[in-house]
Formats: C-alpha cells, sequence, structure tokens
C-alpha cells in the first residue's frame, strides 16, 4: 500500500512539473523590445493599460502592447509580454519561445524567408530627425543632408535601406536599440538620425531640441513592404495567422491612426 501511494504521489508530481513547464492554449505569448516608444517600452506600473513583463517586476505598454491586447481579446485569450532584444526577437518566434512578435517590424522580403506575417497593422513613413539649430535644422531633401554624420537602428530599412542614400554620409555603426540612437542624437555623436515618423513623433515629443523634417521635396526611396509593419509568427502557424488576421480585419485605418496618437501621447508622459 505504501508503495502505491509512493508511486502516486510520484507521479502527481511529474503531472504537476509538466503541467507548469506546458504553454496555456488560453495565452498569447508577445515578443517586443520594450524599448521603442511609442510602439513599445517599458514603465514601472500598469497605467494606462501597461502589461507585467513576463519574468520582471516591470511593464510594458505603448501601441504594440494595445494591439496586442486587443487581438488576444477578440481570440479570448490573454497577453504575456516577454521582453526581448530587437536581434534577438526572429530566433524568439522560430523557436517557440514566443507565439508572435509584435514589435514594429516592416515586412520584408528578407523576413518573409524565415517567419509569416499578418496584414499590415500599421503604415510607417520614413523621417530624419536632427537638433534644433544643427547644420541641418532646414534640410527639404535626402540631398541636403549630405556630408552628416549618421546613424539608426541595426537591422532596419532605416540604417540598411535609407542610411546609403544620403550624398557622402559619414555612416556610424548601428546602434543596437532605439533609445540608444537618441541618446546618439541628443550626445552630438552624429546629426542625423533616421527612424519612422511614430518614433520619431515620439522622440521630439521626449527631447525637446529634436526637429523632425519635412523631405517631401526629396525623399528616401523605399518600398512599399518596406513600410508595413505587420506581426510575424512561426512559419506554418496557420490557426494563429488566421486568428490574428481575423481581429486586424475589425480595425480601420482610423483605428490605428488614434491607437497610435494615444501611443504617444503616453509616451510623452514617460
Amino acid at each position: 500500500m505504501k508503495k502505491l501511494v509512493s508511486i502516486i504521489l510520484i507521479l502527481t508530481f511529474v503531472f504537476a512539473l509538466t503541467a507548469c513547464g506546458k504553454k496555456s492554449d488560453n495565452v498569447l505569448r508577445v515578443g517586443m523590445e520594450c524599448g521603442y516608444a511609442p510602439y513599445n517600452w517599458t514603465q514601472n506600473d500598469d497605467s494606462n493599460g501597461a502589461v507585467r513583463i513576463a519574468d520582471s517586476k516591470s511593464y510594458a505598454n505603448g501601441y504594440d502592447v494595445m494591439i496586442a491586447k486587443y487581438l488576444a481579446e477578440q481570440m479570448g485569450m490573454e497577453v504575456e509580454v516577454y521582453k526581448i532584444d530587437w536581434d534577438s526577437l526572429p530566433v524568439a518566434v522560430q523557436s517557440g519561445k514566443i507565439d508572435c512578435v509584435i514589435a514594429g517590424q516592416s515586412i520584408t522580403a528578407e523576413r518573409l524567408q524565415t517567419v509569416d506575417f499578418t496584414t499590415p497593422y500599421y503604415y510607417a513613413s520614413i523621417i530624419a530627425v536632427t537638433k534644433k539649430g544643427s547644420d541641418f535644422a532646414n534640410a527639404a531633401t535626402v540631398e541636403e543632408l549630405a556630408g552628416a554624420t549618421c546613424t539608426s537602428q541595426i537591422n532596419t530599412v532605416w540604417y540598411d535601406v535609407c542610411l546609403e542614400q544620403i550624398p557622402d554620409a559619414d555612416i556610424l555603426p548601428a546602434m543596437e536599440s532605439t533609445p540608444a540612437m537618441w541618446v546618439a542624437l541628443e550626445s552630438g555623436k552624429c546629426d542625423v538620425i533616421v527612424s519612422d515618423e511614430p518614433a520619431s513623433l515620439g522622440a521630439c515629443a521626449a527631447y525637446d531640441d529634436f526637429v523632425m523634417l519635412d523631405l517631401s521635396a526629396g525623399d528616401f526611396v523605399v518600398s512599399e513592404e518596406e513600410i508595413n509593419i505587420g506581426i510575424s509568427v512561426k512559419k506554418g502557424n496557420s490557426d494563429l495567422l488566421d486568428g490574428l488576421n481575423a481581429g486586424l480585419a475589425t480595425l480601420t485605418a482610423d483605428d490605428f491612426t488614434a491607437m497610435m496618437q494615444t501611443a504617444i501621447e503616453y509616451s510623452a508622459q514617460l
């Protein structure tokens, strides 16, 4: 009898361990940098609807968190946010550590080789930012940025495609994160940062001496795929992809714009 009880206890313990390690079907595990305002950032509390970051005492908020919460609700799921470095996000979704990446990723042909993407959840114009009073503060074309010392974030269309379009640019090594590139501009390490419009709006709200440049007279040349922002999932995960797309289909362009504007306003409070 004692032997039977022992076996039952062991089996119960093993089952408990297995259950703890098993992902709940009711949880959407979302990866993001938590450092790319206004898409996503880290804060100390749950104000403005922030979500607790897994294995952390901190919280994540921003446009990506809003989108994640909305889509999870549409699918009858709860959101778990995982803070992951930008370069590690594709590996995390491919390995199954997370279910999807909602982190301001452009839907590029290169990325589509390793992950699947939803329909776009934002369309992000490319923007250049400099400091007020700099030699480039009145630039109206990419050509007028000639000779600028510039940089942007690693493995982005901004760094890989746009910077080389600036004539005679002194291109610094890519920054590991979005906050790092804004610090580089503020500290005077560079003259110009290339980013997208939402991130630039957030930066200009945080730094009083930053100015966004209107380069409409001669803008950066980018393809449609490079400025469409989507959610990436593991190749072949069609059920999740379909669920996310169904949720996105219930939102309009005006909805996306309104949510982004709210995220920008929240980020300015940090």
